[in-house]
């Protein structure tokens, strides 16, 4: 079958049509309009939305990125350059180091903070205990150190440094809740008007689902269904969870508003940690429409596209997007799916 196999999710993109800043004003980037019902694909903007998106209620993930990533150096001297990814309670987190690092040992950064790496993981993070002058520190206390030492975690895929602009630039306007290591890229999109257009016209409620870092791990099994999926925490605010339990059609901004709302449906948990796949055989349950970037080939997220689409009508569209010169990734153009 061939929606299970990870060759399947392949497609071809120049290097070229990868987004390294966004297209500014916000409301210029371009916007494929795909409508199931008529089989039809209209090319507008993102200052077109609140004209074409039909009656449904709408669902943004409020997270706020951190300055998830930190240079510092061994207690050897060697340099070491670390990415948080997830608090795992008290003064414990995961992360992901480059550089070869063993348990016991100790890594330095600026403002006295100091890792201690006490396990290596399979899948290839590493949990540590972080102090500053020998003093434990929470998640948010951290957060705020790196707001001042860190640097804006981008994407792999863009390959510069990042710089004052991005602080702006890879932040939605509604960021509120500090917790994700990467931005949920819809939502880059928005500017004040754009959102005020659509808050005149539909109801709307905010989720957190802070991002993590294995948004970008690739999946390594043939067979689609044996890829273990990272997990992230959620929150779903009472007014979301209104809207969810409502019989209103849903626009998902983005695909961790979806895989959040979907999770919901299925466990009925308010909070927790969120692990669930969506793909052709497990389709959304509950949102109707899907607001997103394009994607990497063979993501966990092109497979989310298709649990919408199917596979041969999203290489379509993905196909139709390249000869069209959209742009591609965090930075990129997007697609509405209704």
């Amino acid at each position: 079958m061939r929606e299970l196999k990870l060759s399947s999710y392949d497609y071809f993109l120049p290097e070229g049509l990868i987004a390294t800043k966004p297209v500014e004003p916000k409301g210029q980037a371009k916007l494929l309009v795909y409508d199931r019902k008529k089989d039809s694909i209209e090319h507008l903007h993102f200052s077109d939305l609140a004209q074409i998106l039909p009656e449904c209620a709408i669902i943004f993930n409020d997270t706020k990125v951190i300055k998830a990533r930190i240079y510092g150096q061994k207690d050897s001297g060697g340099k070491i350059e670390m990415l948080l990814n997830q608090p795992l309670g008290g003064s414990n987190f995961s992360c992901f180091i480059k550089g070869s690092v063993k348990a016991g040992q100790n890594l330095e950064f600026p403002s006295a903070l100091k890792a201690q790496v006490l396990e290596l993981k399979d899948d290839g993070s590493r949990i540590v205990k972080i102090t500053q002058n020998e003093r434990e520190l929470g998640a948010h206390e951290l957060f705020a150190i790196l707001d001042s030492i860190g640097h804006v975690p981008l994407p792999p895929y863009i390959k510069r440094a990042d710089n004052k602009d991005d602080e702006s630039w890879y932040q939605s306007i509604f960021a509120k809740n500090m917790g994700a290591v990467a931005a949920p890229t819809a939502s880059l999109h928005f500017d004040e008007n754009m959102l005020q257009e659509l808050k005149q016209k539909h109801e709307h409620a905010f989720i957190t689902l802070h991002v993590g870092a294995g948004t970008f791990k690739g999946v390594e099994n043939e067979n689609i269904l044996e890829h273990k999926m990272h997990s992230e925490y959620y929150e779903i605010s009472k007014s979301a969870k209104a809207i969810i339990n409502s019989t209103q059609k849903l626009l998902a901004v983005g695909t961790t508003s979806t895989r959040t709302v979907e999770y919901f449906v299925r466990s009925g948990a308010s909070s927790g940690e969120c692990d669930l796949f969506l793909h052709p055989l497990n389709p959304p349950k509950r949102v109707d429409f899907l607001l997103t970037n394009f994607h990497l080939p063979k993501s966990t997220l092109i497979m989310l596209v298709a649990s919408f689409l199917g596979l041969e009508k999203t290489l379509e569209l993905y196909k139709k997007a390249v000869e069209m010169k959209y742009r591609f990734y965090s930075y990129g153009d997007g697609m509405l799916i209704i």
